[in-house]
């Protein structure tokens, strides 16, 4: 059997994998355009990781910290519940006009 040459598309891809210049201009991948504001060298990484796990580590060990974010997304939940549920009432008020004017 003769063996086939893979010939590269002209966007990059082969074979619908991408390549590791494309995921790093975040072309593609988990997070997508996201990938520009990661830093780019290891060491750079662990410091944003190390920051970020301190920081959740922080706001996890102070109970009073932790019970007022835990409260302002309850309340954000919360308003955003009635803020659908009065568009839903608005949009069944606007249904029952049109069959009004169509009856």
């Amino acid at each position: 059997m003769a063996k086939k040459k893979r010939k590269k598309a002209k966007n990059g891809k082969r074979n619908g994998t991408w390549n590791a210049a494309q995921a790093q201009q975040g072309n593609g991948g988990m997070l997508g355009g996201l990938t520009r504001l990661l830093p780019g060298q290891p060491s750079e990484q662990f410091l944003v990781g190390a920051l970020i796990g301190a920081a959740a580590t922080y706001v996890l060990a102070d109970e009073a910290l932790r019970g007022k974010l835990i409260r302002s997304g309850l309340k954000l939940y919360s308003e955003l519940a009635g803020g659908l549920a009065e568009m839903k009432e608005q949009a069944a008020d606007i249904q029952a006009e049109l069959a009004a004017e169509q009856g």
